[in-house]
């Protein structure tokens, strides 16, 4: 079985300004590794920069971010992609990704089913894994890192139990930068 741990000097792709890729985003930094980081918002790259992004790719006017990932890596392409976008980026996620680079597929954002040439999976050798929760060892060790390093998770709102149809409508717009949160 490959080894898909994160070491420093990794690379990792992120996308977008969810609590999910401000979460790797800060334990990518936390292990030494690299960080690509894509939004369609120039305003938000700039904030995944001061919050350690080495490199920031609007994905709106460059509609080939996967390739100029790829070259930001000079030509190796990324170990680890974190895709949130599902079916409609996972294309451009595999053309970031190294020989033998791994694709943890944590989120569906535009949709469950869509056109994908997996060509690139096995011509690459690509992991691509699915994620929806790690075990309790997993958390543990999680929660280790975190108390040892400090991190605080990004939260943009909290929204009283009373109005979560309104934090919904607020996720929705794709405004947020981080976590949005309801208060019970």
């Amino acid at each position: 079985m490959a080894d898909d741990s994160l070491k420093p000097g990794d690379t990792v792709l992120i996308q977008g300004t969810g609590g999910v890729s401000i979460f790797a985003l800060q334990f990518a930094k936390m292990a030494g590794a690299t960080v690509i980081a894509t939004s369609s918002s120039d305003e938000k790259l700039s904030r995944l920069k001061a919050m350690g992004a080495d490199h920031l790719i609007n994905y709106r006017s460059d509609t080939n971010w996967g390739e100029t990932a790829r070259a930001l890596t000079g030509g190796r392409g990324v170990d680890h992609v974190i895709e949130v976008g599902g079916p409609s980026t996972l294309e451009q996620s595999m053309i970031a990704a190294r020989v033998g680079g791994h694709i943890s597929v944590i989120g569906i954002l535009t949709g469950v089913a869509g056109q994908l040439s997996f060509v690139p999976a096995l011509v690459k050798q690509l992991r691509l894994q699915g994620v929806l929760v790690g075990s309790r060892t997993q958390q543990q060790d999680m929660i280790r890192a975190i108390n040892a390093n400090g991190m605080r998770p990004v939260i943009d709102r909290h929204f009283p139990l009373s109005e979560i149809v309104e934090a919904f409508r607020y996720q929705e717009t794709n405004q947020h930068f981080g976590k949005i949160c309801l208060d019970i």
